[in-house]
């Protein structure tokens, strides 16, 4: 018998292995890291368009991973050209090699509990280990220490 799994934790890797050792299989475990990375979030912010690079500052710096959707609106106007380049981001750097498959977006939308079907975004949060991640990149970006890891997109 031959099992193989990718994109397992560690702990179920290991448990895993140790279940199969005991029925004399073979397995082999490739565990691929998700996470966010200073390097990675540094190559996720370069390759965003100013707005949306601001969008992303702005939740993680001025919200600390949490902020209302309207202090959004009021600083980089409509927020669907921001959203839309922060999603794009992530399918491109799977088919780039930037991170790998499964990697979650680090910004994501918070809707209206009291009206789920009618989407309107109330607020954008990031996970608080995301947020150190981030602040990270954004200080190696500003003060130059970031190596370049991705062209600047044109500006909007």
């Amino acid at each position: 018998m031959k099992i193989t799994i990718e994109g397992a934790d560690k702990d179920f890797a290991e448990k895993l292995v140790a279940l199969a050792a005991e029925h004399d299989a073979e397995v082999t475990v490739a565990a691929v890291d998700t996470g966010w990375t200073v390097e990675r979030a540094t190559r996720y912010l370069r390759s965003l368009t100013a707005g949306a690079r601001r969008f992303a500052e702005m939740v993680v710096v001025d919200g600390n991973g949490y902020l209302d959707a309207d202090q959004l609106r009021a600083a980089v106007g409509k927020l669907n050209g921001p959203t839309v380049a922060l999603s794009r981001t992530i399918p491109r750097g799977v088919r780039e090699g930037w991170w790998p498959e499964g990697t979650k977006a680090p910004i994501t939308p918070v809707y209206a509990p009291d009206n789920p079907s009618w989407h309107k975004n109330i607020a954008y949060e990031m996970t608080s280990e995301n947020v150190t991640v981030f602040r990270s990149a954004i200080a190696a970006l500003a003060t130059g220490r970031g190596a370049p890891v991705a062209p600047e997109p044109p500006a909007p």
